[in-house]
């Protein structure tokens, strides 16, 4: 097993495209269409199986558990034990640093989207402003007149 420095670097770092991957499918707009027809099956679909299977593809922390499963199968990843133990401790593991890193970007994205509206409020106040200046007369200034 290696140190546990290293294993808590490989969780925080294996993490990062488990989180990407997630937000990606769940939510930009690359994946919309597939994500409203999964949406509308989840919600239709006879089978509790079948509704279950498609909102998987409409929730960022339900779609990061499967991530991790195939990320697991890829690295061979274990956390703490040497066996079937440290695949679990490490799939739950992944999947919280994942959703953790997910909560953090979601949040950073509305700080960001607030800033944009405050941004463009304070603009269209200071194009209104020129507005109002410019749809008032201009009091008539003597000609300059040399003495």
């Amino acid at each position: 097993m290696p140190p546990l420095g290293t294993q808590a670097a490989t969780l925080f770092l294996l993490a990062i495209p488990i989180a990407c991957l997630a937000w990606t499918i769940t939510h930009e707009e690359i994946f919309r269409q597939p994500r409203e027809l999964s949406l509308r099956k989840s919600k239709t679909s006879r089978g509790v199986v079948a509704q279950k299977f498609f909102y998987m593809f409409t929730c960022e922390y339900c779609f990061s558990h499967y991530v991790t499963a195939v990320m697991l199968a890829i690295t061979r990843f274990h956390l703490l034990y040497p066996d079937w133990r440290g695949y679990v401790i490490a799939g739950f593991s992944l999947v919280w640093i994942a959703n953790l890193y997910m909560s953090l970007f979601a949040r950073l994205r509305l700080d960001i989207r607030e800033e944009r509206l405050e941004i463009a409020q304070l603009e269209a106040e200071v194009v209104k402003e020129q507005d109002k200046q410019q749809d008032e007369p201009q009091p008539k200034r003597a000609a300059w007149r040399p003495r």
